[in-house]
């Protein structure tokens, strides 16, 4: 089940996650924003089995992300994943997440606060940023099939900088979500308590 993720590297197999990039350098044009938008009609019809598909691709290829997951961590058959209810609906929270960042493209505060939230929330879930990139390239892989003749390079391209630009604001939001709970808690990093965590 191969998938080229090519441009922008959002999946990387090494330990140091994904290529950063400021946000404001990720912007989307107007025409890349139509394009998204414009796939997207299309998505929404399968959003489940894309929600399903992209998590079951995630712990194949990086089954380290399996770690974050409570209920999923000792799971090794992943036939068991594709059937799971649970993985179903946590798919589905995802996929609902991505529809709202698509629906607030042309209002990008509201986007950024979208994002700044989730990423303090996965903070609190104990989920590092170094996987928000792998749930974007898995998504891709996982949205071709159903887009068929429709992908295009210009398409992909346009889909990735959508990923890198609200994982960059994901990944701010855990940040300010650390430092204040280090302040608040007056804890170091090492200190805080591990979290049993169901969302990524």
């Amino acid at each position: 089940m191969g998938c080229a993720i090519s441009g922008l590297g959002l999946a990387p197999k090494s330990g140091k996650g994904m290529r950063q990039a400021e946000p404001a350098a990720t912007r989307l044009s107007p025409q890349q924003i139509d394009m998204i938008q414009e796939s997207w009609k299309v998505i929404q019809e399968d959003i489940a089995k894309v929600g399903i598909i992209m998590f079951v691709r995630l712990f194949e290829t990086h089954p380290e992300c399996k770690d974050v997951f409570f209920l999923f961590r000792d799971v090794e058959d992943l036939e068991r994943l594709r059937t799971s209810k649970e993985l179903r609906a946590h798919g589905l929270r995802v996929m609902s997440f991505i529809e709202k960042c698509v629906a607030r493209l042309n209002q990008l505060d509201r986007l950024e606060q979208l994002a700044l939230e989730l990423g303090r929330t996965h903070h609190r879930y104990n989920a590092p940023p170094k996987y928000y990139g792998y749930v974007g390239a898995e998504f891709i892989c996982a949205v071709q099939p159903i887009l068929k003749e429709k992908w295009t390079p210009e398409l992909e391209h346009a889909w990735q900088t959508l990923f890198l630009y609200v994982t960059g604001i994901m990944k701010r939001g855990y940040q300010e979500e650390e430092e204040n709970y280090s302040t608040s808690r007056g804890t170091s990093k090492q200190e805080r308590p591990q979290r049993i965590n169901t969302a990524l």
